[in-house]
């Protein structure tokens, strides 16, 4: 008897051995079922109907194939392509003035001045507010003959600029407010960052005999590394995909001196031309994953590195 009953003992342990690892490995997916449905429905989806409509002349009533023609006329309309060399330099510039004056300020916010938490809430404080609310009232102060920006600066004896009306600076003094609104973001995560840096580090360096500005460059700046990579990808991603502050502002002009790719998008779908917009949004999705997922797996190197 015993040795009849030993092995069917063990037999029947190791099932309910693999039977509770089967449970166990099953068992999460159910809660990924859900988030699985809604990204299917609400990403995977709309995606691929929206390159297949980009392929077409469409409207609501009706649908015919024409192939790559719609892209055709995006890239050789001037006024469509323009608005891709607009994206690319507003973002550029957005992000690299993000990353440059956030660190300036985080800096200087966890260093001890005076009115330090004061100033922190003055830096934050744009980014609590609404873009449209930005947009109109900027529009408002930036007007060349009757703006507070202009007035103030004829009080010192300069000529203001037509900050919005120049066809040369409107798609800058869009990027300048873009920044002021939010820098204060960039601002709070390099302030995380430098808290969470070890002062013995600082401290070290400073034995060694590195001054204050050495101590910020070796040591400071790569320790910072994460909080600079988070800072550009979130900027990059926003200055790529901005259409809020633009359409506030100029609604892409004066002409087509300040369009980018969603503004472009928006009016196409506005006069009519959807297959035309729909392309526009296949661009701005191209555009933004070939230049987002390069960008994070070199800084994600970077990182590893340091």
């Amino acid at each position: 008897m015993t040795t009849i009953t030993r092995p069917r003992a063990t037999t029947r342990r190791r099932q309910r051995a693999r039977t509770s690892t089967h449970h166990q490995a099953a068992y999460p997916l159910w809660f990924l079922l859900p988030a699985i449905v809604i990204f299917t429905v609400l990403f995977l989806v709309p995606t691929m109907s929206s390159f297949y409509f980009s392929l077409t002349r469409w409207s609501l009533f009706d649908i015919e194939f024409i192939g790559f023609e719609n892209f055709v006329t995006f890239f050789t309309e001037p006024s469509l392509s323009r608005s891709l060399t607009n994206t690319l330099v507003y973002a550029v510039l957005t992000s690299g003035a993000k990353v440059v004056l956030g660190m300036g300020l985080g800096v200087l916010l966890t260093s001890q001045i005076i009115g330090r938490g004061y100033l922190r809430n003055v830096v934050f404080f744009p980014v609590l507010v609404s873009v449209v609310g930005v947009g109109i009232t900027f529009s408002v102060l930036m007007n060349p003959t009757e703006g507070l920006i202009n007035q103030a600066l004829a009080l010192v004896g300069i000529s203001g600029p037509a900050w919005l009306t120049d066809p040369t600076l409107a798609l800058i003094s869009v990027a300048l407010v873009d920044i002021w609104k939010g820098v204060g973001l960039a601002t709070l995560i390099y302030i995380a960052g430098i808290v969470s840096i070890p002062q013995e580090y600082v401290e070290a360096a400073r034995v060694d005999g590195a001054g204050g500005v050495k101590a910020f460059w070796y040591v400071t700046v790569p320790l910072l590394w994460p909080a600079t990579s988070t800072v550009i990808i979130l900027s990059l991603i926003g200055g790529l995909r901005t259409f809020d502050l633009i359409w506030t502002m100029t609604h892409g002009g004066p002409g087509f001196s300040s369009d980018v790719l969603a503004s472009v998008v928006f009016k196409q779908y506005q006069a009519g031309f959807y297959g035309i917009s729909t392309a526009g949004n296949v661009v701005l999705f191209v555009v933004v994953t070939a230049i987002v997922l390069p960008v994070s797996r070199f800084l994600s190197r970077k990182e590893a590195e340091l």
